[in-house]
Order: C-alpha cells, then sequence, then structure tokens
C-alpha cells in the first residue's frame, strides 16, 4: 500500500505555517509581491469586497447568532451551499486549539469562495478567488459587539498558501495526515497534497468521510498510532453513512461531511492554483518581455522565444487540470451521503440536450465530461489573452482530433465529442474558435 499522510488543510483555511516546511517559493515571493503582479498591494475584486461593499453601504446586514456566529448569514450571502460542508478534525489550521477529532473545523465551499468555521472561534476563515490575484484570504471577527468586518489577511496564511503544493502562487490545498488521538498530525508519516490524481487510499487521513465507496478504502475517520500509521488498517473508516459514533454533529449546520464533496473540492483547489499560476507567469513572462523590448530598442509587444514558451508552459499547465489528465480511476461506484452532488449539478449551465460539465460520473471517474466546469469561472475569463487564446485553441483541436495529444488518451472519440458540443453551446468564446 503507498503510504501517505495528507492532512487537509482545506482551501479556506489561514494557515500559520504551524506544519509547514520552507519551499522553494519562499525564497522567490519577489515574484508575487513585486510588478507586474504587487500581490499585497494590489486591490481585488472578488466576493468579499462586493459583500463588504453592500455591508458598508447598508444595503445588506449579516445576522449573528449565538451558535454560529455570522456563518450561515455569511453563507447565504455568498451563496455557499450548506450541502458543501465537509468536517476536518487535524490541528492545521489558524484556529488549531479549537480543533479535535470531537470538535472538526467546517469547511463550506462555491466555485470560487471557501468558508471555514470552528466551534466557539474567534473568526470565520475565508479564501475567495480574484480573477487576477487567486487566492485571498480573510478573517471575520466572531462577535456582535461591534460592526462585521472582513480583515484582509497580509502574509500570515502564505507560509503555507504559496509552496510548491499550491504551485508557487497564493492558492488553495487538500493535504491528508495520520492523525493521533488529539488530531495531531504525525509528521513522522510523511504528508502529501491530494487532487484528482490521487489514489482514494491516500486521502482524507485527518477528515471525516460520509457517503459510500464500496470496496476502496480511504484514511478519513480514523486516529492512528505511530506504529498503527507505518502499515494502517482501513477497513474502520470505510462506508459510514453517519458519524454519530465518532462526534456529535448537532453543533454543525450539517451532520454530513460527504465524500463527493471532498473530490470535487480537491479537483477544484488545484485547477485554481493552475489558473492563477498561469495567470502569473503569463504576466511576468510579458512584463519581462516588454522590458527587454526597451533595453534591445525591439518592436513594442513583441514577444520573445523563451516568454512564449513560458506561455506555452501555462496552457499545459492549465490544460492538464482542465481535462483530467492522470485522473485516479474509480474501482467502485461512489455515492455521497447529503444532497451535495444534486445541488453541485443543478448549478451547471446547461447545453440544448440538458447536458453540463458539472454532470457527476462517480463509478469510473468524477465527471461524466472531464473538462472542468471552473470553464466558466472568471479566474479563467480573467487570464490574460496571451495565455487563455492559447489554452482555448489547443482545446479545441484536441476534442476536435487535430492535435495530436498522448496525454489525453483518456477522451475516448465519444467524450471528445460530448465535451465540444456542451462547449460549443455554453461556452461562446470557445465556440468561436471552432472549424467550421
Amino acid at each position: 500500500m503507498t503510504k501517505v499522510l495528507r492532512i487537509i488543510r482545506s482551501a479556506a483555511l489561514l494557515s500559520i505555517g504551524l506544519f509547514a516546511v520552507p519551499s522553494p517559493a519562499n525564497a522567490q515571493t519577489d515574484t508575487y509581491e513585486s510588478p507586474p503582479i504587487d500581490y499585497h498591494k494590489a486591490s481585488v475584486d472578488d466576493r468579499i469586497t462586493h459583500l463588504s461593499a453592500k455591508i458598508e453601504s447598508g444595503e445588506l446586514q449579516l445576522q449573528f447568532d449565538r451558535q454560529h456566529g455570522y456563518l450561515e448569514s455569511v453563507l447565504e450571502a455568498l451563496d455557499v451551499p450548506i450541502s458543501s460542508q465537509t468536517l476536518v478534525f487535524s490541528k492545521t489550521s489558524l484556529q488549531r486549539s479549537r480543533i479535535a477529532p470531537r470538535t472538526p473545523r467546517a469547511l463550506y465551499f462555491n466555485d470560487d469562495v471557501y468558508v471555514g468555521w470552528c466551534v466557539r472561534g474567534d473568526v470565520l476563515e475565508i479564501a475567495a478567488t480574484d480573477p487576477q490575484q487567486g487566492a485571498t484570504f480573510y478573517t471575520l471577527e466572531q462577535t456582535e459587539s461591534k460592526p462585521p468586518k472582513f480583515v484582509r489577511d497580509r502574509g500570515q496564511c502564505l507560509s503555507c498558501h504559496a509552496s510548491s503544493r499550491t504551485q508557487y502562487v497564493p492558492g488553495y490545498l487538500v493535504r491528508s495526515v495520520y492523525p493521533d488521538s488529539d488530531g495531531q498530525p504525525i509528521l513522522g508519516s510523511g504528508t502529501f497534497t491530494t487532487d484528482q490524481t490521487s489514489p482514494l487510499e491516500e486521502r482524507w487521513g485527518g477528515w471525516y468521510v460520509t457517503g459510500q465507496h464500496g470496496t476502496m478504502r480511504h484514511m478519513g475517520n480514523m486516529l492512528f498510532s505511530e506504529a498503527e500509521s507505518r502499515e494502517p488498517e482501513l477497513d474502520r473508516g470505510a462506508n459510514l453513512q453517519t458519524l454519530d459514533t465518532l462526534l456529535s454533529t448537532n453543533r454543525y449546520l450539517s451532520p454530513h461531511s460527504d465524500i463527493v464533496a471532498l473530490m470535487v473540492l480537491e479537483h477544484q483547489t488545484q485547477m485554481h492554483n493552475a489558473i492563477a499560476a498561469a495567470n502569473y507567469e503569463t504576466r511576468q513572462a510579458l512584463h519581462q518581455s516588454f522590458q527587454m523590448n526597451k533595453f534591445l530598442e525591439r518592436e513594442e509587444g513583441h514577444i520573445s522565444e523563451s516568454a512564449n514558451r513560458r506561455i506555452d508552459a501555462s496552457a499545459e499547465r492549465v490544460l492538464r487540470y482542465l481535462l483530467m489528465r492522470d485522473e485516479f480511476e474509480l474501482s467502485d461506484r461512489v455515492a455521497g451521503s447529503s444532497t451535495f452532488a444534486k445541488d453541485f449539478m443543478d448549478r451547471g449551465i446547461k447545453d440544448s440536450k440538458g447536458r453540463s460539465l458539472r454532470d457527476l460520473d462517480l463509478k469510473q471517474r468524477l465527471f461524466q465530461y472531464p473538462c472542468s466546469y471552473l470553464i466558466y469561472a472568471p479566474a479563467f475569463d480573467g487570464l490574460p489573452d496571451q495565455v487563455r487564446t492559447r489554452v482555448l485553441d489547443k482545446l479545441a483541436g484536441i476534442l476536435q482530433g487535430t492535435v495530436e495529444s498522448p496525454d489525453d488518451e483518456h477522451l475516448t472519440p465519444e467524450m471528445r465529442k460530448q465535451i465540444l458540443e456542451i462547449l460549443r453551446d455554453t461556452k461562446p468564446e470557445f465556440a468561436s474558435r471552432l472549424a467550421g
């Protein structure tokens, strides 16, 4: 069995880096703290800035309740479904003292916002995706004594949320660990970041998982000793429909930590990172190329060969996640315990035949049509033209069969045809690139 240790630090946590190790990104912060990115100085335009403006103008008021603080009101205002709830009990975030196997942290998400809540927590932890700057982190103090105000993080979160695990940009990650009886990761056993390519038996250590997955096994729902982490027996946490024997869920908005929500979360976090990384890399490549144009007296707007290579590599990074390359193949059927799957699919943009890129498969793979729904996201549309058009042109070629791509052999001719038809009907910028 592959040994793993994935301590999920879900997207929205404002981590303080307690369990982070130094990464090359720490030596490269200038790459996003200076022009053209200016991560900490540039203004952002995300769901939190929009919500803050509504609160400040009096257009909207957040409601506070004694059990959950502003949680329910914030979820409603941000259009984040309660059914997206997942529960993580490893001590791996800002409010680690509030987190334990009996009091896991709850995480909620939609396509571009992540909200973390702890029992008796001091703050809500929030991350929102800006089309240009990527992941931006905030806290909202859980007190009724003063007006609610979202406070933007100025670097504390990036000790964990800007590393090789987030593709070297401020971003999101899902990890798995072997948690001990207190929820503390047994760090000597290893740690891995998870996405759609990860084998199931390496996922969700430190998380609760509800739902069915047949003969497949995962690391969720279990505590370990150091000896047990060397040869883990994973049957104990398998196929739990409820968490009643593990903790009391009556303090949470939902009793579920849905397996399908976890699988979608894993794909979405790294897809967001791939888009942000392509955005950053393209802007930096163009910035440097244009600076050299002045020095070398080249034509204004000339893009150097090296810049073009960097942009091409960025487009490939996006395509890797967009087309679910190297996705782990399911060997049994997966079914969630909540309404998440239905709620998620109902949000889909449908083509003339009623199909959507959000349609789930859950028998052999995550999605019925392996092309990420985040192709509709503002972050994708906000990619610089030089990289976005390359992604769309190559995608059109792959789906039409005019571009040979050995990395996409997982896409059958029928799948390519279906994805092509869906995008033709639902993504005008893509449709304009099709031959004929």
